[in-house]
């Protein structure tokens, strides 16, 4: 018999961590791990390649531009199909993809367009993946403790970022990025054996009846009649699309030719994920009244890296702004994420998802492309300097969106027929209410 002792000796999940909750965090932090080397190693296995910016922008924007084209119907998809399924299936295709990556690289014969196609089918298997493992998240947290559970889960996946970040460039750098993407193939089947067993039946089934139009014309509703939902998705369309081009293509050439190549670039997008790390431990404690206020002003810091690449400061103080970054940006991803979760309702979140991953990275592949042309048009300083500028001023406009700075955090989700269950806001625990 299990003795009194002994069930106080065992460790205790909080209530909020439920099975699905700690399967998908899991499985996060293991596919986080992977992917943050194997975007650095992406990048270096093109200027090793003979390639140079344009290549290095042109390889980000094919994995980007199948993200933006299949986007919206992988949203569709998933709140059809059972979610783990999708997201099973997508794990399945970035393994693949970037084992056959690692394979062309390792054999010296990578060619540019060979790495753009196998880019390009690891950004259809996320399209298909974001929007499920989004609603997949955010139905399996439920009540007042969500915000924390989201926080929680963040830190888990920026914690992998880290050492993802970190050991990647030091690998590249040691051994190549061959192996570097090898790990991220190995890393994608682990996570996605973990997801297979996650549990999807306390979901209720689609009723029959409408198709993948009238799905996305549902979806669209959602999205396109709130203005906090539509304006902040705007913002980051573009603030995404300029950081995008800083950190897949400029990042690496400024490291390269003044900060001492690959591991110095890993050290700083390291500290970034170390800053996210230290940003979701505050959000477990600190529950802002009025979200999306608290978040939106925590995004002005994201024109800090840009601009330090354009002087360039020196790798020690480009390591502060990206830790400065990291931590104001995750206080922004948990309250984003808590306003989803307590304003869509259950059965449209992830087409929800959809349009807010496609308004995200709808404008990456064009960045990403011209992020060459543009630093021979105008040379890198100034591109680099140009990023910083539209992130502060698209950051600033969202501010006159009265939602943005009006929206109250709630105790409960909202209902099936998109009606808050309550509207008590929670106590905050400083500042900004």
């Amino acid at each position: 018999m299990t003795s009194a002792a002994d069930l106080r000796r065992r460790p205790r999940r909080p209530s909020w961590a439920g099975r699905n909750y700690s399967l998908l965090t899991a499985a996060a932090f293991v596919t986080n791990l992977g992917s943050h080397g194997a975007l650095i190693a992406a990048a270096f296995a093109v200027l090793e390649a003979g390639g140079d910016g344009g290549d290095v922008g042109l390889v980000a924007a094919a994995r980007t531009l199948p993200l933006v084209l299949f986007l919206l119907i992988g949203g569709a998809v998933a709140d059809r199909l059972p979610r783990h399924r999708v997201m099973v299936a997508a794990n399945a295709l970035n393994c693949v993809s970037q084992a056959a990556f690692a394979v062309l690289v390792l054999s010296g014969e990578a060619q540019l367009w060979q790495m753009m196609l196998l880019t390009a089918l690891g950004g259809t298997g996320q399209a298909f993946f974001s929007p499920a493992a989004e609603g997949m998240l955010l139905s399996s947290v439920r009540g007042e403790q969500a915000s924390r559970a989201f926080a929680v889960f963040r830190m888990a996946m920026q914690g992998a970022a880290v050492g993802g970040a970190a050991i990647g460039g030091a690998m590249v750098a040691v051994i190549g990025p061959g192996w570097v993407l090898a790990a991220d193939a190995a890393a994608f089947a682990v996570a996605g054996s973990m997801r297979a067993f996650l549990d999807v039946s306390h979901i209720p089934r689609r009723a029959p009846g409408g198709g993948m139009l009238a799905d996305l014309r549902e979806g669209w509703r959602e999205f396109a009649g709130r203005p906090w939902l539509w304006g902040i998705v705007v913002q980051f369309s573009i603030a995404n699309a300029v950081v995008g081009a800083a950190d897949a293509v400029y990042g690496p050439l400024v490291a390269r030719d003044h900060l001492g190549g690959a591991g110095p670039w890993g050290l700083a997008l390291g500290f970034f994920g170390a800053g996210t790390v230290a940003g979701a431990l505050l959000m477990t404690r600190w529950k802002p009244r009025r979200l999306l206020l608290a978040g939106t002003l925590c995004v002005f810091p994201l024109a800090l890296p840009s601009a330090a690449l354009a002087v360039p400061v020196p790798i020690t103080v480009l390591c502060a702004v990206m830790f400065l970054t990291g931590v104001t940006l995750e206080v922004f991803g948990v309250s984003w994420m808590t306003a989803l979760h307590q304003e869509i309702p259950e059965e449209k979140l992830s087409r929800v998802a959809a349009y807010d991953w496609f308004g995200s990275v709808a404008l990456v592949p064009l960045a990403t492309a011209l992020a060459g042309p543009a630093e021979t048009a105008f040379g890198r300083t100034s591109a680099l300097w140009g990023c910083a500028a539209l992130v502060v001023v698209v950051t600033a406009a969202v501010l006159c969106v009265p939602d943005v700075r009006n929206l109250r955090r709630r105790t409960k989700q909202v209902t099936a027929g998109g009606k808050p269950a309550s509207t008590d806001a929670e106590s905050p625990v400083g500042g900004l209410g």
